[in-house]
Parts: structure tokens; C-alpha cells; sequence
């Protein structure tokens, strides 16, 4: 699912901001940009993020900004004096002749730098866990309102599975009598004058009654379609339990489309798979 948090507070000299953003995918594959100075403090950054994201491509990305002012780093006019007086005596002791320059000065001026210091990782942990957790509740909750609309979308779509599922029900008792009448057809197109009654007549329809017989198989598809739906409105992570059901609905859809033998129910098993597989689709973005 796709999300996003920002939060930021002051830290020492500066502004801290953690942002949280997140793409679809259906393992949860987290990235983090931190501070190098706070790297220890990655695992428990990551451990609170798995808390409220278990699918998804999610990235952390924490900074450190200088406040207005503190950004320019000053250097010590007496650092700069002593490192040139020190160049100086080392040039004389090696009779070097010495003349220092503009840009000798700027050199040693930046190599004397007072450059500001990101906050040490345990003096920074309590504000940054707090920032976090601020981020994430923004992110969660981005992802919950995404959460709903998928809900209405997948209550509708079982909806759908349902329908086309009724209509195969009701067209599945047609079938086997369909066949019988086609079979006396073919019989008297080739000059076979066969009673109803007869035996051999009787033996094939029910064969053929008894193999595309898809009572069991309609049975267990509004099984799992129930499951399903009751799933959704639980409240809990459905991803994985969902994938498990999708993945058998599929295969009792295959079934009947195999058993059936008859192109109407075939036509609505294909009309019944591409709504399976849009909310398979679907499916694999939540948790």
C-alpha cells in the first residue's frame, strides 16, 4: 500500500525531519537514510516501522539540518596564528624560505575549521523515536484511508464473484438434459431410432451427468467467497489468509470450467476468473 509521514522538531543547533513513504509490494522491503553519526540507532528505527508495515516498499529518511545562522562553520583566528607559526619555525629550522600567501592562509584557515557537530546517537535517540513515531502515525493512517476505499472495492468485486457464481448455479441443473436432447438429435440425424428409455441411452446421460456434475465444487466456492468476505470486515491482516483463499477459489473456478461442458457456465468462469484475478491484484497491495 502507499503512504507517507512527515514530522520534525528541534534538535540542538538544528531541525530534525524523518519522512516515511511507501509503495506497493508484497513483501516489505525497507530502505533507511540516517545520519552516520546515529547508524546504531537503525534497528530500532526499523523495528518500529515493521510494527505498523509488513507489506510494501518503505523508506526511512531521517536528516539533520543547521538552524538559520549555524550553518557556516568560524575558525579560531589564534588556531590559524599558531599552525602559520609552526610552518614558519619548521620552514627556518630547514633553511626554507618563507612567504606566506593568501592562499596558505585560506588553506590553513579551513583546515583549522570550527565545523558544527551532528548531536551524538544517544543524545539524539529519545527526539528521533519521538519524530518517528510522529511520521508513522501520519503514514498509517495515509494507508488506512487507502485501506478503506480498497474495502468498498473488494466488497464490490465479491459481489460480483457472487452473481457470476449464482449463474452458474442456476445453469448448472440445464445441462445435463441439454446434453440428452443433443444426444437424441445426433441419434436420429444418423438414422438410430433409440428409445429415451433405452439402456445404453440412459447409461450415457448419466455418465455424462455425473462428470459435469459441479454441485461440490459451487458448494466450496461460496464457501471460500464467504470466508473471504468475512475476512475483509474482520479488522485483522488479511493479506496472506486472502491470497490462500483467492488461490482456491481459482481452482474451483478451473474445475467447474473443465467439468461443466457447457459454454454458457464456460463463459461465466472466464467473466468469474478475470474478477478473481483483478482482486488477487488488489489483494497483494494489503496486509
Amino acid at each position: 500500500m502507499t503512504g507517507y509521514g512527515r514530522a520534525s522538531a528541534a534538535l540542538a543547533d538544528g531541525t530534525l525531519t524523518v519522512q516515511v513513504s511507501s509503495v506497493n509490494r508484497r513483501s516489505l522491503d525497507l530502505t533507511m537514510k540516517i545520519p552516520d553519526e546515529w547508524e546504531s540507532l537503525e534497528n530500532e528505527i526499523a523495528g518500529r516501522v515493521r510494527k505498523v508495515a509488513a507489506r510494501g516498499k518503505v523508506h526511512v529518511d531521517v536528516e539533520f539540518s543547521l538552524g538559520k545562522g549555524r550553518d557556516d562553520a568560524s575558525w579560531s583566528e589564534a588556531a590559524v596564528g599558531e599552525a602559520l607559526d609552526k610552518l614558519a619555525a619548521l620552514a627556518d629550522s630547514r633553511r626554507i624560505p618563507f612567504e606566506p600567501t593568501a592562499e596558505l592562509l585560506w588553506q590553513l584557515a579551513n583546515s583549522q575549521r570550527n565545523l558544527p557537530k551532528v548531536p551524538s546517537a544517544d543524545s539524539a535517540r529519545p527526539e528521533l523515536l519521538m519524530v518517528l513515531d510522529e511520521a508513522l502515525r501520519a503514514f498509517g493512517a495515509m494507508r488506512a484511508r487507502e485501506g478503506e476505499a480498497l474495502f468498498v472495492d473488494f466488497i464490490e468485486r465479491v459481489g460480483v464473484c457472487r452473481r457470476h457464481m449464482d449463474a452458474v448455479a442456476a445453469r448448472a441443473p440445464a445441462v445435463a438434459p441439454a446434453y440428452r436432447a443433443q444426444l437424441m438429435k445426433r441419434l436420429r440425424d444418423a438414422g438410430l431410432e433409440l428409445d429415451l428409455e433405452d439402456e445404453r441411452v440412459l447409461r450415457e446421460i448419466a455418465l455424462f451427468a455425473d462428470r459435469c456434475d459441479i454441485s461440490e465444487e459451487i458448494t466450496r466456492f461460496r464457501s471460500h467467497l464467504e470466508q473471504l468476505a468475512a475476512l475483509l470486515k474482520s479488522g485483522d491482516e488479511i493479506g496472506r489468509k486472502a491470497d490462500f483463499i483467492l488461490q482456491e477459489m481459482g481452482r474451483e473456478a478451473n474445475t467447474i470450467g473443465s467439468k461443466a461442458n457447457d459454454l454458457a457456465i464456460s463463459k461465466l468462469v472466464i467473466e468469474l476468473k478475470n474478477e478473481l484475478e483483478r482482486v488477487r491484484e488488489q489483494m497483494a497491495n494489503v496486509e
